[in-house]
């Protein structure tokens, strides 16, 4: 009989993956341990090379729009997916590696196999502290053992019995490789099921703000604003065409980007935020500190400098908090101070410039469209800076320090644009053939271009001239995209609509064509229809 091969250890590792997932997800669910996928999977976003990560969210999002996907509701699926995906691949890698030394040494393979996950152990345990470890180190990194070097026996025990030479008969009489694979496969999937079914029975519910200690009760909802008042908007402006996107983005359907797979969940109770550095007034603030300030509420639009031309990683809301300016007054900031680091608790950080510290529509935000922040969206505190990029707002800030210079950012140490300032954006949301009237077809979509405001939106039908088109004028605020409207006298046939945009200080939009990284994506943004 020849040994078992490595092909098939490496299905037997894949395969006892699925009980190792659900019983990771056990832990998380019930004692808030570390949902090892996610986190492996976050930890090596911060460690690999700048230049792969970039590459992994442009195939990423090059895969979900040629799915025909929307990026900003799929972009966290598919993130957990790879990470549950790489998961599988471990193990896979794990059944290769003991089934290669098994062959070597022809014994020992549960020994061999606790070992190799004892290996495992020691990665995920790097991950962890990388991470940030919350919880009782001790019952953690307990629990990782026990599970790491027990999947790794297992996958021994499995290679063992997959080679027929070292089956004695009193262990089995009569079997086959394939019902020995189909066997553990249905016991792992049963495994697996079970452990996430009562997983899923303790699971926190994440429509509510749970605590981050696992103690499992709900916090103190904190309302947006005591003043919130979203005024209505703009009477007298033309309608919006059929299909174009709202004017303002709610709160489920704003994209989310971020460094994590799951956001942070903080407690406001005892959350805080640090003041350091160059301040005459350092210390800690409770998120009632920061509500006694007067409450500003600013309509402004949002874009992530990974969204492609036409992409949906952009988004306008109402947003509610306290003027940096002010607070920085208040702290009294040292006049040598050039700069703020600021830092999450997902283990972003970034650097605000004096020209942003001191912008009166500069925010520190706690409420979103008249609502607690979510979340999703940076819970209990996120910062909004006017004419940046996303990748220059932390979100779930933890602390803000004084410096005396700019320091480079996350994403700017990963190679990404130092000043992420928008580009001039234009979008075709619809050409709503089906509202025809009249021989016309209602076109329709958004313009930005950051705090520089739209002066001009332009529409080219084929090869034929650039027509200007009609702007729902005023937009509800200088901060915001602009809608767009055009009732096109369409001919019979097959046309592509193009479109370009003029911000407000007399620059047209190019037509080169570049991708996000790293200073934004450019170029016209065109659809092709029949008439």
């Amino acid at each position: 009989m020849r040994r078992p091969s490595l092909a098939l250890g490496a299905l037997a590792g894949a395969i006892t993956s699925l009980p190792a997932i659900a019983l990771f997800y056990f832990g998380n669910a019930l004692f808030n341990l570390p949902f090892v996928p996610f986190d492996l999977f976050d930890w090596l976003a911060r460690v690999l090379p700048g230049g792969l990560i970039t590459f992994g969210i442009d195939s990423m999002v090059s895969t979900l729009r040629a799915l025909g996907l929307d990026v900003s509701d799929t972009a966290k699926t598919a993130e957990q997916s790879m990470a549950l995906a790489l998961l599988l691949l471990t193990g896979a890698v794990m059944g290769f590696v003991i089934t290669a030394i098994y062959r070597l040494r022809q014994h020992q393979a549960v020994e061999t196999g606790a070992a190799v996950g004892a290996v495992l152990f020691f990665i995920v345990a790097l991950a962890q502290f990388n991470l940030g470890l919350s919880g009782n180190p001790m019952l953690i990194l307990l629990w990782l053992l026990l599970l790491t070097t027990g999947w790794g026996a297992l996958i021994g025990w499995v290679v063992r019995r997959l080679d027929p030479e070292a089956v004695t008969e009193e262990e089995v009489t009569d079997y086959s490789r394939r019902e020995l694979l189909l066997k553990l496969a249905g016991a792992s999937i049963g495994v697996a099921l079970g452990a996430w079914g009562l997983g899923s029975l303790g699971n926190r519910e994440t429509a509510t703000v749970v605590a981050e200690s696992g103690a499992g009760q709900p916090l103190p909802v904190i309302p947006a604003s005591p003043d919130v008042d979203i005024p209505p908007t703009p009477s007298g402006r033309i309608e919006a065409a059929p299909g174009t996107r709202p004017e303002v983005t709610s709160n489920e359907e704003f994209y989310r980007i971020d460094i994590n797979t799951r956001p942070p969940v903080l407690n406001a109770a005892n959350w805080q935020l640090e003041i350091s550095g160059l301040f005459q007034n350092i210390g800690t603030m409770t998120i009632d500190d920061l509500m006694a300030y007067p409450a500003v509420t600013q309509p402004l639009t949002m874009s992530c400098i990974s969204n492609r031309v036409g992409g949906d990683l952009i988004g306008t809301s109402y947003w509610t908090g306290i003027r940096l300016r002010e607070l920085l007054e208040d702290l009294q900031l040292a006049p040598q101070a050039g700069a703020l680091v600021i830092r999450a608790a997902d283990g972003f950080y970034e650097t605000v410039i004096a020209e942003d510290m001191m912008d009166e529509r500069t925010l520190l935000v706690y409420g979103m469209n008249g609502e607690t922040l979510p979340i999703e969206h940076g819970f209990p505190l996120r910062i909004y800076i006017p004419n940046r990029y996303g990748m220059k707002q932390p979100k779930w800030i933890t602390s803000i320090e004084a410096v005396e210079a700019w320091v480079p950012g996350y994403w700017v140490d990963r190679g990404w644009d130092r000043e992420a300032r928008p580009q001039i954006v234009s979008v075709i949301d619809t050409v709503a053939v089906e509202a025809i009237e009249n021989g016309r077809i209602p076109v329709g979509g958004i313009a930005w271009a950051g705090d520089r405001g739209i002066e001009r939106v332009e529409l080219r039908v084929d090869d034929g001239p650039w027509v200007e088109v009609e702007l729902r004028t005023p937009p509800i605020s200088n901060l915001t995209w602009v809608q767009w409207r055009y009732d096109w006298p369409a001919e019979s046939g097959r046309h592509t609509l193009s479109v370009r945009a003029t911000d407000g200080t007399g620059t047209v939009q190019t037509d080169a064509q570049a991708p996000p990284h790293p200073s934004g994506a450019t170029g016209y943004h065109s659809q092709t229809v029949s008439v």
